[in-house]
């Protein structure tokens, strides 16, 4: 029986997945966040094998991942689309190989009832640090989004903002993988901000329907899994992709 502590986490997960899906999904960037969950794999492992916390293991990984493609992005040593590829085969069979078989289901689909108060607090303080830091450079991610060089011309700096967007989005799949697992974090990411494009007429709505989807997706997936006794992670998973649909199909009407 899922706690209402532990649904909290869950909205707050959802909230900070929205706000990063919105630019995510507009820099077409989907699948760098489908491969950042991915790579969080080997160091959870890791973290598993030497007894912290996996969340760190994640995040740390994901970190030096992060400035592994940006500084090989910047130097034009190998494309984008390739780095991706590469981290995201390579990531996965080696945290297949390292994570103990007993954690193995958890880590890959995600347990929101395993979540103690420990990690429920470190989960509820980062995703408020991720929003906040999101809504305070609001304006320097829309700009870099949308208008790059103009961005540049106007001194923002572009590169570090780029930076600090990967890093915010590392640090997003890190506080959901406990309770979305690693395979379907990307999902929770991509799927609001995906569903709110296809209703919105702008940027301000479409941050507004996301995080409203996002939550929308967490509450009902979770409750879908806690009648049917199955894992939060794939229910959540096709709520929102029910909800895409309809919001295509939306889209087509209007």
């Amino acid at each position: 029986m899922l706690q209402l502590w532990q649904i909290i986490i869950g909205i707050v997960v959802a909230i900070a997945a929205a706000f990063l899906g919105t630019f995510v999904v507009s820099r077409r960037m989907s699948l760098v966040a489908d491969a950042l969950s991915h790579v969080a794999l080997p160091g959870m492992g890791i973290a598993l094998m030497l007894g912290f916390e996996p969340f760190l293991g994640g995040f740390a990984i994901m970190a030096l991942a992060v400035l592994g493609i940006g500084v090989l992005e910047a130097r034009r040593m190998v494309l984008a689309d390739t780095l991706i590829g590469v981290l995201f085969t390579a990531a996965l069979a080696v945290g297949l190989l390292i994570v103990p078989d007993l954690e193995l289901i958890e880590v890959l689909f995600g347990d929101i009832t395993g979540i103690n108060l420990a990690n429920g607090l470190l989960t509820l303080v980062g995703g408020a640090v991720i929003v906040f830091t999101t809504l305070r450079y609001l304006p320097q991610f829309a700009k870099i989004t949308f208008a790059p060089e103009l961005a540049a011309s106007e001194g923002v700096p572009v590169a570090r903002m780029n930076l600090l967007f990967l890093f915010l989005l590392a640090g997003t799949v890190a506080i959901g993988i406990k309770a979305i697992g690693v395979l379907l974090m990307g999902a929770l990411v991509i799927l609001p901000a995906a569903s709110a494009r296809n209703i919105a007429r702008d940027l301000r709505e479409t941050l507004i329907f996301s995080v409203g989807i996002g939550c929308a997706i967490v509450l009902i997936g979770f409750f879908v899994a806690n009648a049917f006794r199955m894992p939060p992670g794939p229910s959540v998973v096709i709520t929102g992709a029910l909800i895409f649909g309809i919001s295509l199909l939306v889209r087509r009407r209007s």
